[in-house]
């Protein structure tokens, strides 16, 4: 798992988020504001309270987490296969 060490909240509902591997880079929520329980964020003030968690995640009061490991590939631009090789197809022939 990857641990963000540190998240800065920047405008129009981004965050720059810098994780313990040296990894950085920023992350567009502004698509799920307003939706489910990201209707919290419709206070602009409550998306600038974003905490870091004790397993590195993202977390805003008891309502919204998002994980490290999903934020991390989007900085990262690559594929869950690529952090997670096990979830690889394997080609099998009978």
């Amino acid at each position: 798992m990857h641990r963000i060490i540190n998240a800065t909240v920047l405008d129009n509902y981004k965050v720059k988020l810098e994780y313990a591997d040296g990894k950085e880079g920023i992350v567009d929520l502004s698509h799920l504001v307003g939706r489910g329980v990201f209707a919290l964020w419709n206070d602009y003030n409550a998306f600038r309270r974003v905490k870091i968690g004790s397993s590195g995640e993202l977390f805003w009061s008891d309502q919204i987490d998002l994980c490290p490991d999903s934020l991390y590939l989007q900085i990262t631009h690559q594929e869950p296969e690529d952090l997670f090789p096990n979830l690889r197809r394997k080609v099998m022939y009978a």
